[in-house]
């Protein structure tokens, strides 16, 4: 073992070693078309950061491509080597074809590298950092697993990755739990908002323009600039869950006060997102909270301010995001050069349905509860993000206490 600053901290039996020293790639190879099995991996069937696979494709459903012969079995570890700052490590849990650019993963002597510990070795940051460190290619970076090989890291004896792999183990069961129980609360807000809408007579649907006070209006997008100087704005990711987060999606820019003034940010306001590569985020929207001093919004997104006596903006909101009504808005969407695009007359024509105020005042009682218990779960999850992330700086930091 090489001596380090802080070797006296280490365990005697923890060692340096090479990745390629300890883990294989498999070049298993099977026929998609003869080899009997039914299920392929796709490169945008991982996920980052989360090292279960939770879709695939079906063979013989679709074209696949000749690069999809490399055949792995349960237990063994799949590495996205195609833009490694995605962080796609996934253990199968099924056996099937992936794509040559995915590498199939194992141990060379499981008496020495345990399979369970080989994907949380991975995950940490020292891996990542060396695996983009080591990429080639700008467009489309790509590592080589004898690039790859050459990371070193320092191996804990079995009876430690036994430890380590029973802690992160339960830490990722927590955390799966705690996805359940968000996506719950997510699918309970949805159906419920659903579930009202229905029971609200067509008779009371109205157009945009016949409920607000103002807009549909395009924002303005002077050039930005890195100083911090001129009036803050938001970058379109500031739509979010149905809100405007500011934080980390504020820019800056050089514009007249008059021009800022006209294009101003207040409470209750509505922003829609007008383009987007993504046609699901086209036409979204987010109400506005707390706005920075002397914000403005930019020309990506349309503001909308709605009459108070006629449709909370919060209600609207949530009717707007919903999935029935969303899908009647992008309906209306165009393409351009890969861009989805929605317009104020779009908008103008689009309608939502208007119960009493008094319904829309109580159902938002019951959504606030539900978001409240989404929250709540959220914020646990974030928690235990944290407790696994400080469990593999461990493995990295090669502490033999601290956990």
């Amino acid at each position: 073992m090489h001596k380090t600053k802080n070797a006296e901290s280490l365990k005697l039996d923890w060692c340096r070693v090479k990745f390629g020293d300890v883990v294989r790639q498999s070049k298993e190879k099977a026929d998609p078309e003869s080899s009997g099995l039914e299920r392929y991996i796709a490169g945008d069937h991982m996920d980052t950061d989360d090292l279960r696979l939770r879709r695939w494709g079906e063979i013989g459903t679709g074209y696949l491509g000749p690069a999809f012969h490399m055949h792995f079995r349960p237990g063994q570890v799949l590495y996205g080597s195609r833009r490694t700052y995605l962080r796609k490590v996934a253990v199968a849990d099924f056996e099937g074809i992936c794509a040559n650019t995915t590498f199939v993963l194992e141990p060379k002597d499981r008496n020495v590298l345990l399979a369970e510990y080989l994907p949380f070795l991975m995950q940490t940051d020292a891996f990542n950092a060396f695996s983009v460190k080591n990429s080639k290619g700008s467009v489309n970076p790509y590592i080589n697993f004898s690039d790859l090989a050459r990371f070193e890291f320092m191996l804990p004896p079995i009876a430690e990755q036994y430890r380590l792999i029973e802690l992160l183990r339960s830490l990722e069961d927590s955390l799966e739990a705690l996805t359940e129980a968000y996506n719950a609360t997510l699918l309970l807000e949805q159906s419920r908002i659903e579930e009202a809408l229905d029971s609200v007579p067509t008779a009371r649907l109205m157009t945009v323009e016949q409920i607000v006070s103002k807009g549909p209006k395009n924002g303005v997008s002077p050039k930005a600039n890195a100083s911090s100087s001129g009036y803050p704005t938001l970058s379109i990711s500031a739509v979010r869950d149905g809100r405007i987060v500011t934080e980390g999606n504020i820019k800056y820019a050089e514009i007249t006060s008059s021009e800022a003034l006209a294009f101003a940010l207040h409470p209750n306001d509505v922003l829609v997102v007008r383009g987007n590569g993504n046609k699901r985020l086209t036409g979204k929207c987010g109400l506005v909270d707390v706005v920075p001093r002397g914000c403005f919004y930019p020309d990506l997104l349309i503001c909308l301010k709605f009459d108070n006596e006629i449709i909370r903006p919060e209600f609207a909101v949530l009717q707007w995001n919903c999935q029935s009504t969303h899908n009647r808005l992008i309906s209306r969407a165009k393409s351009t050069n890969g861009i989805w695009k929605i317009n104020g007359s779009d908008i103008r024509q689009h309608s939502l349905k208007i119960p009493t105020i008094e319904e829309q005042d109580a159902l938002l009682l019951e959504m606030r509860s539900i978001r409240s218990a989404r929250q709540e779960v959220g914020n646990r999850k974030a928690a235990t993000l944290r407790i696994k992330t400080h469990a593999l700086a461990h493995i990295e930091q090669r502490a033999s206490n601290g956990i």
